[in-house]
């Protein structure tokens, strides 16, 4: 007995197939093995015990193969990122423009507490994450992360259009600030499944390409940083501080809402990943993901959700500093957006760049190398930034910021991918990524704001920020030893 490998093309001409078929030693010798074939006859080639079965028309169609898994790649990164910046770019609007937030729908005599209970709303969106996760995730798992990836992007749309049009607080009173958290968290409860179902996706395209494939998932988070810094940078140089205040912070939410139809339109065309398919096909996708991760999987959870903690502590660092520049620093509004873009150009550019060294020398390695330069020198540069608050500082500050911050996380969701099979891989990284943007993100700014107003120290975001890369840094040794991940 042998088997033959066939290469078979969709009726579409769309995908290249192997199949696999089971046949006799005394059927291989009716083959023609030598001299001139007639056209169309199968010409049997034997690879390592292996006959593999080619014509004229599949030579032609296994040549094509490459330059189409390019497209496709091109396509899903596009796909896969599309949502994803609509989700961040939402997100880091909120906490941008969180003081102007705070003046619409939450007022309170004193304007500290105004802003606390925003960034309290922006939080609270947090804690339904892992829901999002719970439900999200298990559905990527049994129907497909495309099926995923179209839902997430719907509910993100129908939140973003409830921020952005919502009356304020002194027109329907109370019900203000209470739709306005009604609407976090449904972005919180969509989010909850983006991550995990786009970073498999992603991850499943192009194995041999994870970390190079994958860290575009963060890239758009650079970008998303970028497009709302930039939009905050023009704003507050162009409007007079009651008119930001009065409609002006609305004008990037309407602008958000004209990404989630296109990214909509990219994911209904784009395939499902080969590797989610090939496990389909093989009966290995899982009918019961999280029950198989609580109950198998718990210590690759926690081992992910540690090293996450300063890749999203440094997330919401950075989403935090317009505010810290102007109520702490004294800054012009301006000098935090700013900053803000230039840490997105260093986060867009440099993160695809460390995904794909990371498929050339390791996640681990590279991880550790730019986790322990940020303890090294968060302190430093904040020391630097408070002691001499200027527009220059800032910008270099935060390009320093993002630059460590891109070294650490472009290889961060491959590793996360390798850490959980295909059968579980979205529910393992929904979990893991949500529990710990909950824990350690979402509430970050609440915490920042709250630990300058009990210490009095302009440093306090740098102390976050250690304690947070000394829990990754000791996750990722535990990792490379109990998961072998490298």
């Amino acid at each position: 007995m042998f088997y033959k490998l066939r290469l078979c093309e969709h009726s579409d001409g769309s995908s290249v197939i192997a199949q696999r078929v089971h046949e006799s030693p005394s059927s291989a010798s009716d083959s023609p093995i030598g001299g001139t074939a007639p056209r169309g006859t199968v010409r049997p080639a034997r690879f390592e015990g292996v006959t593999l079965m080619t014509t004229a028309g599949e030579t032609g169609q296994m040549i094509a193969e490459k330059p189409r898994g390019r497209n496709r790649a091109r396509r899903a990164v596009l796909a896969a990122t599309a949502g994803n910046t609509l989700e961040w770019y939402d997100l880091t609007s909120y906490g941008f423009f969180a003081v102007s937030i705070s003046k619409a729908f939450f007022p309170a005599g004193d304007p500290a507490l105004s802003l606390m209970l925003a960034f309290g709303a922006f939080g609270v969106s947090y804690l339904v994450r892992p829901l999002g996760a719970l439900v999200l995730g298990p559905y990527a798992d049994r129907t497909g992360r495309k099926a995923s990836l179209l839902l997430t992007i719907r509910l993100m749309m129908i939140g973003t259009l409830l921020i952005a049009l919502m009356p304020t607080y002194e027109s329907i009173g109370m019900a203000a600030p209470v739709l306005i958290l009604v609407a976090r968290l449904l972005q919180g409860f969509s989010a909850g499944g983006e991550f995990g179902s786009a970073t498999a996706f992603l991850a499943e395209q192009a194995p041999e390409r994870r970390g190079f494939m994958a860290s575009w998932q963060f890239a758009s988070q650079g970008l998303a940083t970028l497009l709302a810094a930039t939009f905050g940078t023009v704003l507050s140089l162009t409007l007079s501080g009651p008119q930001l205040d009065s409609w002006g912070w609305r004008i990037p939410f309407l602008i958000g809402l004209l990404i989630g139809p296109v990214g909509y339109v990219i994911r209904r065309q784009v395939p499902e990943t080969p590797e989610f398919v090939d496990a389909a096909e093989a009966g290995e996708a899982a009918t019961t993901p999280v029950r198989q991760v609580l109950r198998e999987q718990k210590l690759r959870v926690l081992l992910m959700v540690g090293a996450l903690v300063m890749s999203t502590s440094v997330t919401y660092v950075i989403v935090y500093m317009p505010t810290y520049a102007h109520e702490v620093l004294g800054l012009p509004p301006s000098a935090g957006f700013i900053g803000a873009a230039v840490s997105g150009v260093a986060l867009t550019t440099v993160t695809p760049l460390i995904g794909h060294l990371s498929d050339r020398v390791g996640r681990v390695k590279i991880m550790l190398l730019a986790g322990t330069a940020m303890v090294l020198s968060i302190y430093p540069l904040f020391l630097l930034l408070s002691g001499s608050p200027s527009l220059l500082v800032m910008g270099v500050v935060m390009f320093i910021l993002g630059v460590l911050k891109a070294c650490y996380f472009g290889a961060l969701p491959a590793l996360m991918s390798e850490a959980f099979p295909t059968a579980t891989r979205s529910t393992g990284l929904s979990l893991s990524y949500n529990i710990g943007v909950m824990s350690f993100g979402g509430f970050a700014p609440v915490i920042i704001t709250w630990m300058i107003g009990a210490t009095g120290s302009h440093l306090s975001p740098s102390f976050y920020i250690m304690a947070a890369g000394a829990l990754s840094i000791a996750s990722l040794l535990a990792s490379r030893r109990f998961l072998a991940l490298r």
